[in-house]
């Protein structure tokens, strides 16, 4: 089976500086990982190449066996679904207009062009699945934060993509808007279980539970990878955090906190 994503020991150099330093990774269909790290670690130029905006200085990268460089990307990134909280609208689109930019791969709604019926029942139907049906008609301003993150979902949903970005999903979120879109990702398991995932966050609490793989990185380098479990562990996150972190695992979520130190007087 082709992987979905392929990194093959990529490399990044901005105005002299190393960004990235020799990163490998491979994501299998259905597979959902985490892409863990600090802040600076690379976690951002990282993401860039699997979504197919960002060439790498050295490296390959292959998304559904197609090598970037050599492909037409506006058809690979097509294939790649993309939830960025940071999402700007100019105009005050409806929740079912922003799903329907998924199509046309645009931030607002193009002139002259109206969706088919067949569009606008997918549109409807990535609503439902995300549990805004009620609020279908309802404008972006008019949403909470929560709101517009699980709107993002079903917008890079409705193009039927093979891979799908999470960039700090739960960015500015209050702990209950941030369970219902952990909630929301959970189920994406069930109704989209071909679909492989990334997250990136730097908090183990906003993993959801159907986490299945990580990655670690730290000042651009691989910290570990590997099946969840093994790899979201006290050792690990406290090399990649250059801090004693202590983590647990508890029915399916992470948590982790500062690891108590004695100072003797």
């Amino acid at each position: 089976m082709t992987p979905v994503l392929e990194l093959a020991d990529v490399t990044f150099r901005r105005d002299g500086k190393q960004i990235i330093d020799g990163i490998s990774l491979t994501v299998q269909e259905g597979e959902h990982w985490a892409l863990l790290g600090p802040n600076g670690a690379g976690k951002s130029t990282l993401l860039g190449f699997c979504a197919a905006v960002t060439f790498p200085t050295s490296g390959t990268v292959r998304i559904l066996g197609a090598q970037m460089g050599r492909v037409d990307l506006a058809q690979l990134r097509l294939a790649i679904g993309h939830v960025n909280p940071r999402h700007r609208l100019q105009y005050p689109l409806t929740v079912r207009e922003v799903v329907l930019t998924g199509i046309t791969a645009t931030i607002d709604i193009p002139n002259r062009w109206t969706p088919s019926t067949d569009e606008l029942r997918r549109a409807d139907d990535m609503i439902s699945t995300v549990g805004l049906s009620r609020r279908a008609d309802d404008v972006w301003p008019t949403l909470s934060h929560g709101e517009r993150g699980r709107t993002l979902i079903a917008r890079a949903l409705i193009s039927d993509p093979r891979l799908l970005l999470l960039d700090e999903p739960t960015t500015g979120l209050d702990v209950a808007a941030r369970e219902q879109l952990l909630e929301t990702i959970d189920t994406l398991d069930e109704t989209h279980p071909e679909v492989a995932s990334i997250l990136v966050t730097h908090h183990l609490e906003e993993l959801p539970t159907t986490t299945t793989h990580a990655l670690l990185i730290a000042e651009g380098r691989t910290v570990a990878a590997g099946p969840a479990r093994d790899t979201v562990t006290t050792e690990n996150v406290s090399a990649a955090f250059s801090h004693p972190v202590e983590v647990r695992y508890d029915e399916g979520r992470w948590v982790a906190r500062t690891k108590a130190t004695r100072i003797d007087v």
